[in-house]
């Protein structure tokens, strides 16, 4: 029977610290509950202590998900282990996750400390930590920069402190495939652990190693890893959920081991923390790429109408990738409506469905037929409750004329309007809204638009990125009018300011 690997995923604390990356507590519980439906074993759903924010989006989810461990991250310090239970305590199945460097240069530059305090300290807050929660998460920062006697004291330490699992982190992806092997092995006969420890990975990607040395981790002896949907997180990123996922899945024979995720969640898992962190998948991203399917080669395509085995080594169906069976238009009906969102992944209830439907007919009206990605465009582009939403706006533009742009928007019942120039139509939208909304000093960081699918009349999808008082807010936009959805990205992104304030 092939031994079962854990999946830790922290999308939510490591793949939230990359820039451009943040979401709002709203946000994370999606996210934290479409995990949930993944089938992730253990959710790091923060760091409590790093701000009242974090800690109240830790402790919802604590109390909302319950298929699924949920773990708080806290620095070899008491305050931290306090701050992260009474976050988690909630959560059928908590874990305090403690963390300190063992590297030598981690030791000397950032913590500050000798080899022999670090030690004492890993072992006193692995126990503090226990006296709160029987599961225990002892890391090594920058393992694979650490002497390896060294760390294998410290790891017995933790062990005999009460950890429950030992994490050997390759912070800074530097590390070979060899040398995680070989290190996880070490570590496993150079203790005291015994069955009941288990050994992690968590992989950075800054020589583009993360998923391959994870796998090695598992090869040597590791029983879970950790990694991010989409591989977002620090710097180059993290292991890729689904790229390891889905590596140990078709190679399980040769690795003799598998996870417990329900691959069919993939596809959706992806797109979803792409749209919240308002970026899109690469065109040959490995596994949830648009091209991941495609064959544009005659030798190939000849090989995939014989047998689709010749160039496929797993079908779209197996990462949830369902191809379009029905054409949605506008004589489409709720239930059809409804039976293809459900196929597509989306667990909505009735109340959502008969909002999205409203939206999904006003859409029909300016084109023919609705597709598979217009469906996932239109449920992603979500605005955000209780703040400004867009009215009307009036645009006169060309390469005579200063470009103008009047602007009515409403809140709470009472409508604003404001009239601004600007260098182009959308610029001269932006700066109405300034007007209106009264934004602090702020930078446009990125404007992205793409088409959701093919023809004339193909829906334009707006990203776009703010920066505010240090903080980054992602947008999104939606429509067949690229003004338009320009301006509801725009307003998508200033509400999360405005909301957070």
């Amino acid at each position: 029977m092939p031994r079962h690997i854990k999946i830790f995923d922290t999308t939510l604390r490591d793949g939230e610290q990359a820039p451009g990356c943040s979401m709002n507590p709203e946000e994370k519980l999606e996210v934290a509950l479409q995990l949930e439906r993944l089938g992730v074993d253990i959710i790091e759903a923060g760091f409590p202590i790093s701000s009242k924010g974090d800690f109240d989006s830790v402790a919802e989810i604590a109390s909302k998900v319950k298929d699924s461990q949920i773990c708080g991250l806290a620095r070899a310090v008491e305050a931290d282990i306090d701050a992260a239970w009474q976050a988690i305590k909630s959560a059928v199945a908590p874990r305090i996750h403690v963390f300190i460097a063992t590297s030598p240069i981690h030791m000397e530059y950032k913590l500050k400390m000798k080899p022999d305090e670090v030690l004492a300290r890993a072992a006193d807050m692995t126990a503090y930590a226990r006296k709160y929660c029987p599961d225990v998460e002892f890391s090594a920062e920058d393992a694979m920069r650490s002497e390896p006697e060294f760390l294998a004291r410290v790891v017995d330490a933790a062990i005999r402190a009460g950890a429950t699992t030992i994490n050997i982190p390759d912070t800074v992806g530097y590390t070979t495939t060899g040398e995680m092997r070989a290190m996880i092995e070490y570590l496993r006969h150079r203790t005291s652990a015994d069955d009941r420890v288990i050994f992690s990975v968590h992989c950075h990607n800054d020589l583009g190693c993360a998923v391959a040395n994870s796998l090695a981790g598992v090869q040597g002896g590791a029983s879970q890893v950790e990694c991010t949907v989409n591989g977002i997180g620090e710097r180059a990123g993290n292991t890729a959920l689904e790229e390891f996922v889905m590596a140990l899945r078709v190679r399980s024979q040769l690795y003799d081991a598998d996870s417990r995720i329900d691959t069919q969640q993939i596809w959706r898992t992806s797109k979803l923390v792409y749209h919240i962190t308002g970026q899109s998948a690469p065109l040959n991203k490995a596994i949830v790429g648009q091209n991941t399917f495609s064959h544009e080669a005659g030798i190939h395509q000849h090989g995939m109408l014989a047998s689709r085995e010749t160039y496929e080594i797993f079908t779209p169906e197996t990462v949830g990738k369902t191809p379009d069976r029905m054409v949605l238009g506008k004589h489409s009906g709720r239930h059809a409506f409804e039976e293809r969102l459900s196929e597509l992944g989306f667990e909505l209830t009735s109340e959502q469905v008969d909002e999205y439907f409203e939206k999904f007919k006003e859409i029909c009206d300016k084109k023919k037929t609705v597709n598979d990605r217009d469906l996932e465009a239109l449920i992603s582009a979500k605005n955000v409750a209780g703040v400004y939403e867009l009215d009307r706006f009036d645009v006169h533009a060309g390469n005579y004329t200063s470009p103008t742009c009047v602007i009515r928007l409403k809140r709470d019942g009472k409508i604003y309007e404001e009239v601004s120039l600007g260098d182009g139509p959308i610029d001269a939208a932006y700066n109405a809204i300034d007007k209106i909304m009264k934004l602090p000093p702020h930078r446009l960081e990125n404007y992205s638009i793409r088409s959701t699918s093919e023809g004339k009349d193909t829906l334009g999808e707006v990203l776009v990125k703010i920066s505010c008082d240090g903080e980054v807010y992602n947008g999104r936009g939606l429509s067949t009018d690229i003004i338009e959805s320009s301006i509801l990205a725009y307003l998508h992104a200033a509400n999360k300011f405005v909301s957070l304030t």
